[in-house]
């Protein structure tokens, strides 16, 4: 299922759900956790946790790029920058298990944008298979499935 993509100001709101069978606690450590961390987004480290704090992005070069974490509550709210956009992660208890939601505010679409939501989107499959313990399938054409998608569904945006 596609995300929700409105527009709303100057900004387009990109928002995923994903419904799951664990905890905020086990759902908040893949955020959150270097080493959970780095089984779903290899180039992001957590630096600093809390509300000032940052992450690195490495840029695959040898340099990183800082990430402020500008909203934080803990086992509840991530919010940091992204380039020039926002990405913001909600955990929300559920009766068996929790909802996270990822909210990305984009405030420029550029030629990027469809790559990076669809990267999001993935991204919340794995983490969903490592937290289900099941097998992840091939991320390249999941992401190719999902970059055609997104491509489509930001025209009406352009």
């Amino acid at each position: 299922m596609l995300a929700t993509i409105e527009k709303q100001s100057n900004e387009l709101l990109v928002t995923f759900q994903r419904h799951l069978k664990q905890s905020k606690m086990d759902v908040w450590e893949m955020l959150t956790n270097n080493e959970r961390l780095a089984l779903w987004f290899d180039e992001l480290r957590v630096i600093k946790l809390g509300k000032g704090g940052y992450l690195h992005f490495d840029l695959g070069n040898g340099t990183f790029q800082r990430i402020d974490i500008i909203d934080f509550e803990e086992y509840e709210i991530l919010e940091f920058t992204w380039d020039d956009n926002f990405v913001r992660f909600e955990l929300l208890e559920e009766p068996n298990g929790c909802n996270l939601v990822l909210i990305e505010r984009i405030t420029e679409i550029t030629e990027h944008t469809a790559k990076d939501i669809a990267g999001w989107h993935v991204c919340l499959n794995v983490i969903q298979s490592i937290l289900d313990n099941e097998r992840i399938n091939a991320r390249k054409e999941q992401w190719e499935y999902w970059y055609e998608k997104y491509t489509k569904a930001l025209n009406s945006y352009l």
